[in-house]
């Protein structure tokens, strides 16, 4: 079952904070407090935040939300970076597809595309291109991250080293002005890392809620990357982008 758009909006503004009050949903929502705290009831049973004193707060900065309900965070902006990225791979390519939702919503708006090589560590996106032929795929061997259904780990990264990509896609936990790319996991960041550097041109795409959203583990530099492809972005975050030689593509 999806979230309605203002447990969306909650999930996404309690990422950006260390907690937030009843009160404070209140007033920006302008609903009643036992509305919330019902919003804030079915987010906690689906362990999507953490209740507090009074609200509630973000899950560990160690652990990202699971994949059952990430899938459906912020979908219409999902949907327009994946059509955009899309559009820009042609036929016939080599693709990298990585981890995460939003390269998931890539894979399906490739599904049309003609002779295409597909490389990847994602089984949800390995299942997505199941029933097209036309497109050739191969899923790297490494440990299975059960919740997350994806592969990780030194056998993941020696298969990596052995290709070189004309596009790479990589999602992200959270970017940061200062720190750049940054993920939940070290072994998921390894690969992305990993990724970035087997690719002809690195194409991330994040939606504008993964701005200041923390993450311990540090993918790169921003100054690594081809292209971010993103729903939104702030004057001070085009500039901070553009100076470090990124490509940006608004998707709206």
């Amino acid at each position: 079952m999806s979230l309605n758009e203002r447990q969306n909006q909650i999930l996404n503004w309690v990422q950006q904070e260390d907690a937030l009050l009843v009160e404070e949903m209140v007033a920006r929502f302008n609903v009643s407090s036992q509305t919330i705290r019902k919003d804030i009831n079915q987010l906690a049973e689906r362990h999507l935040v953490r209740r507090t004193h009074g609200g509630i707060a973000p899950v560990s900065s160690t652990e990202n939300l699971p994949f059952d309900h990430r899938q459906f965070l912020n979908s219409d902006a999902k949907s327009l970076i994946a059509s955009q990225v899309a559009e820009m791979i042609p036929d016939g390519a080599s693709v990298f597809l990585g981890i995460g939702t939003t390269v998931e919503y890539v894979a399906k708006a490739l599904v049309s595309h003609k002779n295409l090589q597909v490389f990847t560590n994602n089984l949800t996106v390995a299942g997505i291109f199941g029933h097209y032929p036309q497109i050739r795929v191969r899923v790297l061997a490494g440990k299975l991250r059960h919740r997350h259904h994806d592969l990780v780990g030194e056998e993941t990264l020696s298969g990596l080293k052995q290709y070189y990509f004309d596009y790479g896609v990589l999602g992200c936990g959270g970017m940061d002005e200062e720190q750049g790319i940054l993920d939940f996991d070290p072994e998921e960041a390894a690969v992305s890392r990993v990724l970035v550097e087997q690719s002809r041109h690195s194409l991330l795409v994040a939606d504008q809620h993964k701005w200041g959203r923390k993450a311990m583990a540090r993918v790169q530099t921003f100054s690594k990357i081809d292209y971010l492809f993103t729903d939104s972005l702030t004057e001070a975050q085009i500039h901070l982008l553009t100076t470090q030689g990124v490509k940006i593509q608004l998707c709206s």
